[in-house]
């Protein structure tokens, strides 16, 4: 069978669909659960899938007696009956974000070894749970997590900094409820599946520093507030180190390998041979574009380093470093896309699709969009510059014109980026 522009469109959207139903909590999560306490069974969490998290406990859990509350972000909310829901704000804090914050903080406090804290968290939490430390008002967290969003620095490298400036995260959360045994169910979103970095780890050690902290805000040229410089400057009141927290322990329920896997799997149903490149790859969006751009051409023209028709997947999260110039709009998926349209040039029988498995690309109303061959002259048909819009960062718009976008809505999951370079 030909590989038409039909066919190359459902095979995509079928493999980032597959990669979504890896992560489904209400598929994975029951059998992660802990035995049941002699005590209590508080229920804390945050994250894009917090609340469905929640919902999964609830149902895996019918007769047990649960309170506490996850917190996730607006429109992500399911229902539920006996853990409480609240929603705000990300990628920036707001003032739900706090509320949330105080609110589990105080949940988790008082408890004996004899009770259970359940720790249900996904990617996003840094934002949706933000309690300012100590001399630090909201607005300070506002206003550095929109500098550090903008300066093209991992997500790994931002978390540093967020603990840092938390009263609840870098193992902040799980010191508090001590001596309580508390189990954390996590879906990983972040390179490298890096418990400590997955909504900057609020049940888990923290081995980077104050000092650690300080030199990311210098690299990337970013001036803290008077206010963030003096809490950077607080090294006595570092957060929990490893090997202090022997009551917290971790489990992964959902990662980005695994819905490779599955993606994969979908691959092979549609005819196609898959190469998974990796499930942490991290830069430059628009370059890895270029990156991938040159290995599509080599199958296509060498059958290196594997033959056509295949499909080249691939995980993880890239950057989008923005100037001194207007920024448009647009996510990191968007920007690849249109990097990898631009070097592929109308490389016939080459198709792409990328977008985030929560739903949302960055802050937009689309997960990703799909690339074809002729996306570029279908763009300069609409009046668009591609390269002026990559330069202005615009990739939604261009996207949106030409009605490739690729929307889901809310996935309620999050195992970070999808790739997918099928080769005809």
């Amino acid at each position: 069978m030909e590989w038409d522009d039909a066919r190359a469109r459902a095979a995509l959207r079928g493999i980032f669909d597959a990669a979504v139903a890896a992560a489904d909590p209400l598929k994975v999560l029951a059998r992660h659960l802990p035995d049941k306490p002699p005590g209590r069974v508080v229920v804390v969490g945050a994250g894009k899938s917090a609340a469905v998290m929640a919902q999964a406990v609830e149902r895996a859990w019918p007769d047990t007696d649960l309170s506490g509350l996850v917190v996730t972000r607006y429109g992500h909310a399911v229902p539920t009956q006996r853990i409480k829901v609240m929603q705000s704000s990300h990628p920036v804090p707001d003032a739900n974000s706090e509320a949330a914050s105080r609110f589990i903080l105080h949940a988790v406090q008082g408890l004996t070894a004899d009770d259970l804290v359940l720790a249900l968290i996904s990617g996003g939490g840094s934002a949706l749970m933000a309690l300012p430390a100590p001399g630090l008002a909201l607005a300070d967290k506002q206003a550095i997590n929109k500098a550090l969003l903008a300066s093209g620095a991992t997500i790994h490298e931002m978390n540093t900094v967020r603990k840092h400036l938390s009263g609840i995260k870098g193992g902040r959360l799980a010191a508090a409820a001590a001596p309580a045994r508390v189990v954390t169910l996590a879906i990983s979103d972040v390179p490298g599946d890096d418990p400590a970095v997955i909504a900057s780890g609020p049940t888990v050690p923290d081995p980077t520093t104050f000092a650690d902290a300080r030199a990311l805000l210098a690299r990337y040229g970013i001036t803290p507030s008077p206010a963030i410089a003096a809490r950077l400057a607080q090294d006595a009141d570092e957060t929990p180190k490893p090997g202090s927290l022997p009551h917290a322990e971790f489990r992964m329920i959902a990662t980005p390998a695994m819905a490779l896997q599955a993606t994969a799997a979908a691959a092979r149903s549609h005819g196609l041979t898959p190469l998974i490149l990796g499930d942490a790859l991290e830069g430059e969006s628009r370059e890895m574009g270029t990156v991938m751009a040159g290995i599509a051409r080599s199958i296509r023209g060498h059958g290196l380093p594997l033959p056509a028709p295949a499909v080249l997947l691939s995980g993880g999260e890239t950057t989008v470093t923005i100037g001194q110039g207007p920024a448009g709009r647009g996510g990191r998926n968007t920007e690849f896309l249109l990097g990898l349209a631009l070097a592929l040039a109308a490389t016939p029988n080459v198709w792409a699709i990328a977008g985030d498995t929560d739903g949302i690309d960055g802050t937009e109303d689309t997960a990703g969009a799909i690339v074809a061959p002729d996306t570029l002259a279908r763009a300069r048909a609409a009046g668009l510059d591609p390269r002026a819009v990559l330069a202005a960062h615009d990739s939604y718009g261009l996207f949106d014109a030409v009605g490739d976008l690729v929307r889901t809505g809310p996935t309620l999951t999050n195992v970070n980026d999808i790739r997918a370079i099928l080769v005809a």
